[in-house]
């Protein structure tokens, strides 16, 4: 596995990924996919902003990517970022998102950032779980946060001082 800066060449992999998501699970609360376009647009606006877009690449195959973002648009916040981490189906359980999740953290303290927010749907127990195992503090849950699949979802969000 080799954990590289995501480049133009992934957005179809990673669009694919993303989509995956949108339509069944409840990692993204939208059930509109977007195009090409609109992940060229987050690429070009992670890497104006200074952060990164990464992929976790195995046998040339994009099998996850992770980012992290500013948590909060106020000044105030500009050390707080939030991550995501998303893979491919059939690679998943191989350890991809920790590796992917290792090397964000590892970014973000080098980027002299303070705080890292992850925000999971509370019954995305795997996700919690892998979170905890990196040091990330017990959930806050707000309960009822948002909706998708006709469904009330609850947010669960864990902190890592970075």
């Amino acid at each position: 596995m080799i954990i590289r800066p995501a480049v133009d060449a992934d957005l179809d992999e990673i669009l694919s990924i993303h989509n995956l998501a949108i339509r069944e699970s409840l990692a993204i609360w939208t059930d509109v996919e977007v195009d090409r376009a609109d992940r060229e647009r987050w690429l070009a606006a992670h890497v104006a902003d200074g952060h990164p877009v990464i992929v976790a690449e195995i046998d040339g195959r994009v099998a996850g990517y992770a980012a992290y973002g500013q948590w909060r648009e106020k000044l105030g916040y500009r050390f707080t970022v939030e991550n995501s981490v998303y893979v491919a189906e059939e690679f998943q359980r191989r350890g991809v998102a920790r590796a992917l999740m290792v090397e964000l953290i590892r970014l973000a303290r080098e980027a002299g950032m303070h705080t890292m927010i992850a925000g999971i749907e509370a019954g995305n127990t795997a996700s919690i779980e892998l979170h905890r195992q990196l040091g990330f503090e017990e959930p806050v849950v707000i309960r009822e946060a948002g909706t998708k699949f006709d469904a009330w979802l609850d947010l669960a969000f864990l902190r890592l001082q970075l």
